[in-house]
């Protein structure tokens, strides 16, 4: 089990130390995958006062009291303050956990492990405070790794998209950026992994269900934005999920990446470029077959498109080679979106910086219609392309 800051009660019980003592677990067996955030050692009654949780509390037992009360008190505080797992070591106090022990530690859900032989409990804590640390640090090392290769991606000339699909790959689920108010800028699936679920798909049917109850397994990473109060955050990572388990690993990539991204995203202004490229993206992926005619208005209506009931009409507009794949293309994409706004039809407009196209998608009233809004929009996007002081497309 993948856990951050810590390990399993069982990891401990398997390390040389503590299976020199033979331990016994004798209640709660089915909860050794609880996390181990430190190990303690003590004998005073008072002892669940001294702790904060995830302890594994090694003892002889000579704080436990002698009557059945003081013993069942001391168990439940030790389960009120929620730590790991309880070990005794058997000897001149116990040579079997009284019954009283073992009943109350079963009710608290609590692993309660004696040990049949006397360990040297400083050999212990130095061995498994010596395994956290190295589990968190193996835990860092696969985080930074994904974090190198999204700062190498944007270095070779990547951009946003490329960093959201290396972290989606990283996770085996499905990842995306949204605005601070949870408006979708960009939706990435892993490349690897068969019958990955479509990202856009995952967005629409978990969108209503994370707003009316946040899931357990999903991860929020606000991308800071370096201003103050509503200016503090500029966009959020969302991981969700789907077709494996978030581990603690995947926070810690995620965290990485927001960083990345806020860099990216502050330097550039990407966010209109972004949602232009998921469009983008989209009307590709339609155009060449990759969505179903059943999953395509479902997804459409994720990116804001709202069409009536006539035809659509797909339009290509094919730009000149002086706006490469690292030009300004949100500034393009505003203007035309401005431009079309005066055509009066519902409209989806991306970019595909790599082709140098900009592809859309018109909705018709009627058939008949066609020429009038093709003229239109024709006349719309050499205007959009002019504003943005870009050669003739």
């Amino acid at each position: 089990m993948d856990n951050q800051g810590g390990i399993t009660v069982q990891r401990a019980l398997e390390l040389p130390g503590l299976r020199s003592g033979l331990p016994e677990v004798v209640a709660c067996a089915d909860r050794l995958g609880r996390t181990v955030r430190w190990v303690h050692a003590g004998e005073v009654p008072n002892i669940a006062s001294l702790l904060k949780g995830g302890e594994l509390l090694l003892t002889t037992g000579l704080g436990l009291g002698t009557r059945p009360a003081e013993q069942r008190a001391f168990v439940r505080r030790l389960a009120d303050r929620g730590i790991a797992a309880l070990v005794v070591e058997l000897g001149p106090r116990f040579t079997r956990l009284p019954a009283t022990l073992v009943e109350t530690a079963r009710a608290a859900g609590l692993p309660l492990v004696q040990l049949h032989r006397e360990v040297p409990f400083v050999a212990v804590t130095e061995e498994v405070h010596t395994e956290i640390v190295n589990h968190h640090y193996a835990l860092l090392q696969r985080a930074e790794e994904v974090h190198r290769r999204c700062t190498q991606a944007l270095l070779s000339g990547g951009g946003i998209p490329q960093v959201l699909h290396i972290l989606a790959d990283f996770t085996g689920n499905p990842v995306f950026l949204e605005t601070p108010d949870g408006q979708l800028l960009y939706a990435a699936g892993p490349v690897s992994g068969e019958a990955a679920a479509d990202p856009l798909q995952v967005w629409e049917g978990l969108r209503g269900q994370r707003e009316a109850e946040p899931s357990a397994n999903a991860v929020l990473v606000d991308v800071p934005g370096g201003g103050h109060g509503t200016g503090s955050v500029r966009a959020r990572l969302v991981l969700l999920g789907v077709s494996a388990p978030l581990l603690p690993v995947h926070r810690m990539a995620a965290e990485r990446t927001a960083g990345v991204l806020a860099v990216v995203l502050m330097q550039a202004r990407q966010e209109d470029e972004l949602a232009a490229r998921g469009r983008g993206d989209f009307l590709t992926d339609l155009a060449e077959g990759r969505i179903s005619a059943q999953d395509a208005p479902a997804q459409a209506r994720v990116l804001g498109f709202k069409p009536g009931a006539g035809p659509l009409l797909p339009v290509v507009m094919r730009l000149s080679s002086s706006l490469g794949p690292a030009g300004n293309w949100a500034v393009l994409a505003r203007a035309v979106l401005e431009e079309l706004s005066s055509v009066g039809v519902p409209v989806l407009l991306g970019v595909r910086p790599v082709e140098g196209r900009v592809p859309l998608l018109v909705s018709l009233r009627s058939e008949s219609e066609r020429t009038t809004v093709a003229d239109r929009v024709a006349a719309a996007l050499r205007a959009g392309v002019e504003r943005a002081g870009l050669d003739r497309a």
